[in-house]
């Protein structure tokens, strides 16, 4: 009997019978996620501005996924998508608020107000909006994880265009004040801050279409590898099982956090580029800086 209880304990998934709904779905670091969400034993609501990639991806994903194209920029649209949740699965545990744009390309002088205000709409208003429905469900019950996609150019300069970066940064304050008041009533809110993860922004950045920007992520893959102390390029899995984990039990008391999943790229300039890196680099540098000065070594 016991060793039956422990092959099921086994087989089920990390989040067996977990209701969520994840905005951005259609792609990307959304499209990873609810992938994984699934295959952990979760029902998942598919959120995102794309349609026709978005009911393809459900429509292969089977009967434990639901499509709905949601503009999280506009009123109601979270809230209609934690509806279907609801009348679906039966309810809401995990609320991922993931939609995004590149953002403005291009200097402050040069920023489009039209653009900075779509940007703003969908980071700051979007993640605002999908708190608030989440949080109506949620706090009745007495719990729920809320995590919302931020940055880790919210919360250093130069790793994005300045209205992403500052929704970026609004986003984590934004998830800290949530948390503050809806912990009190069991519901965790806590942010993923990305680093250099190989998608499709930066062809939609550069104005592709989604098809053919979704086909530049493997050239991303190689251009961005090394670009942190960890020698490869984010993964959108990397993000999802972060997201997993605070989808889960395992992180019941994580709240209010900014998880930075970057490979360590904020941790500094990369030891192997600096000049005084190792012995060879040092003796290098050093007849270098002897030259500059005018000398010669003596032998």
């Amino acid at each position: 009997m016991q060793a039956t209880v422990a092959v099921g304990l086994l087989a089920m998934g990390r989040l067996e019978g977990i209701r969520a709904v994840i905005t951005g779905a259609a792609s990307g670091i959304g499209e990873a996620t609810t992938r994984l969400f699934l295959a952990e034993g979760a029902s998942v609501v598919m959120a995102d501005i794309e349609a026709g990639r978005g009911e393809k991806i459900a429509a292969e994903l089977g009967a434990q996924c639901r499509f709905l194209r949601t503009d999280v920029a506009q009123e109601g649209a979270a809230d209609a998508a934690v509806d279907l949740a609801v009348s679906e699965f039966g309810g809401l545990d995990c609320m991922f608020n993931n939609a995004g744009n590149p953002g403005s390309v291009g200097s402050i002088e040069e920023l489009d107000l039209a653009s900075f205000d779509r940007t703003v709409g969908i980071h700051l208003r979007g993640v605002f909006l999908g708190i608030r429905a989440a949080a109506r469900v949620m706090r009745p019950q007495g719990r729920g994880s809320i995590i919302s996609t931020a940055s880790i150019a919210g919360l250093k300069a130069g790793y994005g265009p300045h209205d992403y970066s500052a929704c970026k940064a609004a986003i984590i304050q934004l998830t800290r004040t949530a948390a503050n008041e809806l912990g009190e009533d069991g519901v965790r809110v806590n942010a993923i801050c990305p680093g250099a993860v190989a998608t499709a922004i930066y062809g939609r950045a550069l104005g592709l279409d989604v098809e053919t920007a979704q086909r530049t992520v493997d050239f991303m893959d190689t251009l961005l590898s090394e670009a942190a102390p960890i020698r490869r390029t984010g993964r959108p899995l990397d993000i999802a099982e972060t997201a997993l984990w605070l989808a889960s039990d395992a992180s019941g008391y994580v709240n209010g956090q900014a998880i930075v999943v970057d490979g360590g790229l904020l941790t500094g300039p990369l030891r192997r580029n600096r000049p005084m890196g190792d012995a060879a680099a040092r003796e290098a540098f050093r007849d270098t800086l002897l030259q500059a000065a005018g000398e010669q070594e003596t032998e």
